[in-house]
């Protein structure tokens, strides 16, 4: 079971409480939840439950809730996949660039935002080809993603960084592995704004790339594999370069 957490959430609503026209009135029923949570799919009497970029099916008489990706026949289209890619642009969106770390080159092809965790080794084999990255036409946005999550070694690491003079010049220093002396809190510090936003995109590793399509790459690719990459999801999704 893909969400274990958002499935027994749903366990708790009343098998009647799906039948109500009104959909804020059944969201009143699931703890948390909003009337904007739930939309109607193309199939009769299922619906979207999403949280965050994390999305599950309920059966209008709510007996029944089930993960997985739905599929339009006739084009052989994932909706399921369309409608997460959606989700993570409009999650990112408010996110202001200013609170990112970026690395690219002038006129880039393709832009990535990067979840990084500053101990995590291929984030840091990733970091140390930057400029290949950059010289391919990839420009990387860093937001930070401690994996050990608040109060660890690596989320200090990742707060000290962003709270450096030099904050792109602190990251490549600490991916190196070297310690620094910048303080561990400030008024700029976003590792917690950071860290919030993955969850709501569903991340559990790092490095994790969204591209400018909304896809989710999880892990590490060699920069020429990830120009690839990023070329089949633009010819993909009608954004060949």
């Amino acid at each position: 079971m893909k969400h274990p957490a958002l499935l027994a959430l749903l366990l708790l609503v009343p098998a009647w409480a799906w039948a109500a026209a009104d959909l804020a009135a059944v969201a009143a029923r699931i703890p948390g939840a909003k009337a904007a949570d739930l939309r109607a799919t193309p199939v009769p009497g299922v619906y979207e439950f999403r949280r965050g970029a994390e999305l599950v099916y309920v059966s209008e008489d709510g007996r029944f809730a089930f993960a997985g990706d739905l599929y339009q026949l006739s084009d052989r289209s994932n909706l399921s996949d369309s409608r997460r890619r959606e989700l993570r642009l409009a999650l990112l969106k408010p996110m202001p660039e200013s609170s990112m770390l970026v690395f690219g080159p002038a006129n880039p092809k393709y832009t990535i935002t990067v979840f990084t965790d500053v101990d995590c080794a291929y984030c840091r084999e990733l970091h140390s080809q930057i400029a290949d990255y950059n010289r391919l036409g990839i420009r990387v946005r860093y937001m930070a993603f401690p994996r050990s999550g608040p109060d660890s070694e690596s989320w200090t690491k990742a707060a000290q960084v962003w709270c450096a003079k030099d904050p792109r010049a602190a990251l490549t220093r600490a991916k190196k592995g070297e310690k620094l002396d910048s303080p561990a809190t400030c008024k700029s510090d976003p590792v917690a704004e950071h860290y919030a936003m993955g969850r709501a995109l569903g991340l559990t590793g790092t490095p994790d790339i969204i591209t400018d399509s909304g896809e989710l790459m999880p892990g590490y690719l060699p920069p020429p594999n990830l120009l690839q990459a990023l070329q089949a999801d633009a010819a993909s999704n009608g954004k060949g370069k």
